[in-house]
């Protein structure tokens, strides 16, 4: 038992590392790409001048410097903008501070975008927009995984019926993403018949009580988690039905039945089982993707979360936040992976947790 403990603490300390030098990585190309090589640095450098330009011309108006006097100060409040934010060293110097700051999660001040309470700090501005996003995605990928799963099983047992033909009809429709179809869940239950909300997490005017805040809020979800579910729902019950139907028709199967089990605890043991680690990779990988079209869906759906804040930040330019943002969404996916090796290696029997070079 000691052994196996030992064997798990350092495939853990083995995984983490290798996901931690793989964040690493992503962060730097990311620092270096929101910056655009530094050419985002030129345009904070141009509104600098220009505020400090507009600046210092209303502190003299009633007084008038001389021209040279008046470059001399001008340019001496400019520079101390730019040592201010670092504008005063090189890209490449400052890429790697970003890169400390970034993945110590000292991410800095917003220069544009406040949190709710008015502060600046990028991570008090995330710290209000992360519960929201984590609410919405968790929402709809507990619905879709519930829902999915227990149809794919239910159309598993009525292959080529009805319901069967439909799905598999409907499957190609989720190729289209979550907030395609909110725009037309908008324009008819929002715009046309007015039964639902669309914008904002709550109504106008926070509700007092408790539970009207809980109702309001789950309200103004019906409609981005609708999307959510119409972008993804059929081609997951497609997919999970098709796993079960290649399962149950293997040898092992056909012997249980010949034994006599029923048909539940053939399902249970013989069915659902081995097919939980492909099912459960395959909506962990769906749940990075609904990670990034979080930042369209909720654009679209003006819920205030990580991905409308992403947004705004980009019309901005806001750096700090977009950074930041990024950063957070990197943490995110690995730690969705890090998981879904424990998951894996809990529901698959088979596989074995190696620190060698042996692997599974």
């Amino acid at each position: 038992m000691r052994e196996i403990f030992d064997r798990l603490g350092k495939y853990t300390l083995l995984r983490a590392v290798s996901l931690f030098i793989t964040v690493v990585i992503a962060l730097y190309i990311t620092v270096f790409i929101a910056n655009w090589g530094g050419e985002l640095d030129k345009i904070r450098k141009a509104q600098i001048r220009m505020q400090q330009t507009l600046a210092i011309t209303a502190q003299y108006a009633s007084t008038p410097l001389p021209d040279e006097q008046f470059r001399i100060v001008l340019q001496d409040a400019i520079d101390r903008q730019y040592a201010y934010y670092g504008l005063d060293k090189p890209f490449m110097i400052r890429s790697f501070y970003y890169l400390r700051d970034a993945v110590t999660l000292n991410l800095g001040t917003a220069e544009a975008i406040t949190s709710d309470y008015g502060s600046r700090r990028v991570m008090d501005v995330l710290t209000d927009r992360i519960p929201r996003t984590l609410l919405l995605v968790g929402t709809s990928q507990l619905l879709l995984f519930f829902v999915a799963l227990l149809l794919a099983l239910f159309l598993s047992r009525r292959y080529g019926s009805f319901a069967d033909r439909l799905i598999v009809g409907l499957a190609p429709t989720s190729a289209a993403p979550g907030w395609f179809y909110g725009i037309f869940l908008i324009l008819i239950f929002a715009a046309v018949l007015q039964v639902l909300p669309w914008g904002r997490m709550v109504e106008i005017g926070v509700p007092k009580g408790t539970w009207e805040y809980f109702f309001s809020v789950l309200k103004h979800m019906i409609l981005p988690i609708s999307a959510i579910l119409m972008g993804s729902v059929f081609s997951s019950i497609y997919a999970w039905r098709t796993f079960f139907l290649m399962y149950s028709s293997e040898e092992y199967v056909e012997l249980a039945r010949a034994k006599g089990l029923s048909s539940q605890a053939i399902e249970r043991r013989y069915v659902l089982r081995p097919t939980l680690p492909p099912i459960v990779t395959s909506f962990l990988l769906m749940i990075i993707t609904v990670w990034m079209g979080m930042i369209i869906l909720e654009t679209v759906f003006n819920w205030p979360g990580l991905g409308q804040t992403f947004y705004r930040a980009m019309m901005m330019f806001d750096t700090p936040v977009i950074v930041g943002i990024v950063v957070i969404y990197g943490y995110l996916l690995a730690v969705t992976v890090f998981l879904l090796e424990f998951i894996y290696a809990v529901l698959e029997p088979r596989v074995r947790i190696s620190t060698g070079g042996g692997g599974r």
